[in-house]
């Protein structure tokens, strides 16, 4: 099974200095660079941008949330970057969470798993140049009676790159997980342990798979994390791990309605899940990091010597991990890629 090298466009205040520094991870080997959306700059100006300055590379949204955008702005934005990019373009769809969704864009956090799928099939309408239609959570057009009454069915205008953009989607509760695995091309979970895949989620992703087409092929899966191989930035990149995991386990929601942390807790760490949950949200940052476990960091990262880092790809390779996915912690990322490209090669 080939497995591909992917990583992330990190957020900072210069987007097209970072951006720019992906033409050089392109000829060291990268197959997949990623922009996020959380509340940030936006997702579609960097994709587009990226488009222009490479060649070879598949561009991802990791993630556009649901809530923010109509399903059909939705298709036409994958369309518009899939022809930017010469068909190299993956839609990565998510909920996010009601921290971000209510918080920042005022909209309320509902649905979650009927818009996603429904979102999936309005774009996959779309993208087939039909005329767009659906009578679900969203209705296109507005049924009579709603609005100005004037609407009608109307179909893309332009011919797509191709009519089957790739879509994946974030998910980690088990429903979210069983929709995913029926009807996406891929799937980015996060905070997964590679050994864990099938005690979590293997029950989820059975049931999805029994109703899957054959037409969409193997679901694609992406896994991987911080990844440092020189001894001077091992601390330094445990501690950006332990960072973003405390973030994501302990802030990221509230007690009670937070994913990361639920699925962290069924990975075998439910008293550090309550614990880093408490700290962080009392304002104890600090104290939440220290509290992740050692071994927790070491199996969600690709922190260590060659020997190290080499056995935790064996294990998300064995664990079905199609898209190994990195955060280079380095002083030169297109040497770091390049030996990574060369052990999964």
């Amino acid at each position: 099974m080939r497995v591909k090298l992917s990583t992330i466009l990190p957020y900072g205040d210069d987007p097209i200095r970072n951006a720019d520094a992906v033409t050089g991870l392109e000829k060291a080997g990268l197959d997949a660079i990623w922009a996020a959306e959380a509340y940030s700059f936006d997702a579609v100006s960097l994709l587009g941008y990226l488009a222009a300055r490479t060649e070879r590379v598949e561009i991802g949204a990791a993630i556009l949330p649901i809530y923010s955008r109509t399903p059909t702005l939705t298709a036409m934005t994958a369309a518009g970057l899939d022809a930017l990019s010469g068909g190299r373009f993956n839609l990565g769809l998510g909920a996010s969470g009601p921290q971000v969704i209510e918080g920042f864009h005022g909209v309320p956090y509902d649905k979650p798993i009927g818009r996603t799928r429904e979102i999936i099939e309005i774009c996959r309408q779309t993208w087939r140049r039909e005329k767009v239609h659906s009578d679900g959570i969203y209705k296109i057009p507005l049924p009579a009676g709603e609005g100005t009454g004037l609407g009608k069915p109307l179909k893309l205008i332009n011919h797509p790159k191709r009519d089957s953009i790739p879509i994946w989607v974030a998910a980690l509760g088990e429903k979210n997980l069983t929709m995913t695995a029926e009807l996406a091309q891929g799937w980015l979970p996060h905070v997964v342990l590679p050994e864990k895949i099938r005690d979590v989620f293997g029950d989820a992703l059975d049931a999805g798979f029994a109703k899957r087409d054959p037409e969409l092929g193997p679901l694609q899966i992406a896994g991987g994390g911080v990844c440092a191989i020189e001894e001077e930035m091992f601390e330094p990149a445990r501690q950006a791990a332990r960072g973003m995991y405390a973030l994501y386990i302990g802030g990221m929601g509230a007690r009670g309605k937070n994913f990361y942390n639920t699925v962290f807790a069924k990975q075998g760490y439910e008293a550090e899940a309550k614990l880093v949950q408490d700290l962080y949200l009392d304002g104890k940052k600090e104290e939440a990091m220290a509290a992740l476990p050692d071994d927790f960091i070491d199996k969600v990262t690709l922190i260590g010597p060659e020997g190290h880092v080499r056995e935790r790809i064996a294990a998300l390779r064995e664990a079905g991990i199609t898209y190994l996915h990195v955060n280079p912690m380095t002083q030169d990322s297109p040497k770091l890629l390049s030996r990574l490209k060369e052990w999964i090669s």
